[in-house]
């Protein structure tokens, strides 16, 4: 599914022919499209970090700071207790939460490219806003914007990625979002680990930082092609065919390319797609993949580990260089397990379908 439609980039019955080569064009698509994790990655890792920084804590919340310095009897977590800081830190994810339904409605109707534009734009400006922050207004303003450009990155970018990739290495191609995900929290925890010893602004310079990945998303996205998927959804066979024979580096595309044709047909004969996934005969698709592991996958609680790391070790009695180190070794090894995953998903697939 993809913005209330139906994705149109599986394998089709005339798979056994479809043909592809190496293509410079295709391997520039990914790593444009995979910067949207980054995106999501960096912040991740980089707002826990500064809000473990005493120069950010004494410019916005010096009472959170002074309980952090005073020895009184009450646990790390209580220092940090503060609602302010709370909405700092939460108001990314509500804002990524509401802009995620008009991601959805963009990417269906103008396209994944329009999407992954919006996105970075957005995201830009709350890193510009964040890093020349002289109030509480501008970070959370700041974080508002970053959460729209989350919300339509996290939208976007797989769908881009899976439509782009070929039906053989899809599944590969598609966890390069969680690699670069898991790439940008591994850079994040490194970039605040030598900040936080530039004072009086190294959080100014942690979170200005993510406007690097953001712009050359935003200029990537601008001269990228759309997907063929989108590009059929949308009548534009022509050009569809001329970009799908270009990523796939060979001419002969036209098995695959009746295959999107004909799945864009039956995508536009369902009209009411959400209905339609209420039927009986897919509600274990629904609740295993659509609910099921998402849901499981947050109540680990894994995120707010990841986010809330530096502080985490802060209250073990970890010092402030080595929590912020300390969490750089833990998402390593997030991101060597992503590797690992990357290397057989596909593999897997081929033996479950053997089975």
């Amino acid at each position: 599914m993809a913005g209330g439609g139906v994705e149109i980039g599986g394998p089709g019955k005339r798979a056994h022919l479809y043909e592809h080569k190496f293509s410079w064009y295709f391997v520039y698509t990914c790593f444009v499209g995979a910067l949207g994790g980054s995106l999501f990655g960096y912040d991740l890792g980089v707002s826990g970090g500064v809000t473990s920084m005493d120069d950010f804590l004494k410019e916005f919340f010096p009472k959170v700071y002074r309980r952090k310095q005073m020895h009184l009897h009450e646990t790390d977590y209580c220092k940090y207790d503060d609602q302010v800081l709370t909405l700092f830190t939460s108001s990314l994810y509500f804002s990524a939460l509401v802009m995620t339904f008009f991601a959805s409605f963009l990417t269906r109707k103008k396209g994944r490219k329009a999407s992954i534009i919006v996105g970075a734009l957005s995201f830009l400006a709350g890193a510009i806003l964040n890093a020349a922050a002289k109030n509480i207004a501008m970070l959370i303003i700041g974080r508002v914007l970053l959460g729209g450009g989350i919300g339509f990155g996290n939208q976007a970018v797989p769908l881009y990625l899976s439509e782009m990739a070929p039906a053989k290495n899809r599944g590969a191609v598609n966890q390069l979002f969680q690699f670069t995900t898991c790439a940008g929290i591994l850079i994040a925890n490194l970039v605040n680990y030598f900040t936080e010893k530039i004072h009086p602004y190294g959080w100014r310079i942690s979170l200005g930082l993510a406007g690097l990945p953001a712009f050359a998303m935003l200029v990537g996205g601008i001269c990228c092609a759309e997907t063929p998927n989108s590009l059929v959804e949308q009548g534009r066979l022509d050009k569809a065919k001329q970009v799908l024979q270009r990523i796939r580096g060979t001419e002969n595309v036209e098995a695959e390319f009746e295959d999107l044709k004909e799945a864009s047909e039956e995508a536009q004969a369902v009209k009411s797609p959400f209905r339609t996934l209420l039927k009986r005969k897919y509600r274990p698709q629904l609740i295993i993949g659509a609910l099921g592991i998402p849901a499981f996958q947050q109540l680990t609680g894994n995120n707010s580990i990841l986010f809330y790391a530096p502080v985490i070790f802060q209250s073990l009695g970890f010092g402030a260089n080595a929590s912020l180190f300390s969490s750089f070794i833990t998402n390593g090894a997030l991101l060597v397990a992503t590797v690992i995953s990357m290397f057989l998903v596909d593999k897997l697939l081929q033996v479950q379908s053997w089975l």
